[in-house]
């Protein structure tokens, strides 16, 4: 616990400080088994990782919708930044200022092309820390075309029920237990 969150403080690179506060975060787990049976230790344990695990799932899904946010300030159809750009240029176009309408099209077109490298680099962002092995790693073919939105639907859903109803999911867990 201490030695994970005190080098995590240090790293400079993300993924390292993410893998020391993982270290952290498995301290805090061992509380739960060292104390025990005795006063929900186990019981505890299981709901942390519950929303520990939530929580990682979180921040994949923070990025995807991060993600749309993006696509939506570029412009692109059927997001909510799409309607306003096309009410705006049509407008425009009404008012007879076509050169600006058609700068706007331009600049939305260039926008959508540095928003699309964010999201790439968010993505699939490629770090020179990456070892050979794991830069020539090669996906599954059976891995799901339907995994962002499936990992998006878990995420909405393990983050949101268990901490509307923590103290029921603490009582499942004791009763299964022990």
């Amino acid at each position: 616990m201490i030695v994970g969150n005190l080098i995590a403080i240090t790293q400079t690179s993300m993924k390292r400080m993410l893998a020391y506060s993982s270290i952290g975060q498995i301290g805090y787990v061992i509380i739960g088994i060292i104390v025990g049976d005795s006063n929900g230790g186990y019981a505890s344990m299981i709901t942390y990782m519950l929303f520990y695990i939530s929580m990682n799932l979180g921040t994949f899904a923070c990025i995807v919708l991060f993600a749309l946010c993006l696509l939506s300030l570029g412009g692109l159809p059927p997001l909510a930044g799409f309607f306003g750009k096309l009410h705006l240029f049509w407008c425009g176009w009404q008012a007879d200022l076509s050169f600006l309408v058609s700068i706007g099209l331009l600049t939305s077109v260039v926008s959508i092309y540095y928003y699309l490298k964010i999201i790439k680099l968010l993505m699939t962002g490629r770090n020179q820390e990456i070892t050979p092995h794991v830069r020539n790693y090669r996906r599954s073919p059976l891995r799901s075309n339907n995994s962002i939105e499936l990992s998006m639907i878990v995420c909405v859903i393990a983050s949101t029920i268990p901490g509307i109803s923590m103290n029921p999911i603490i009582e499942i867990a004791q009763d299964t237990l022990f």
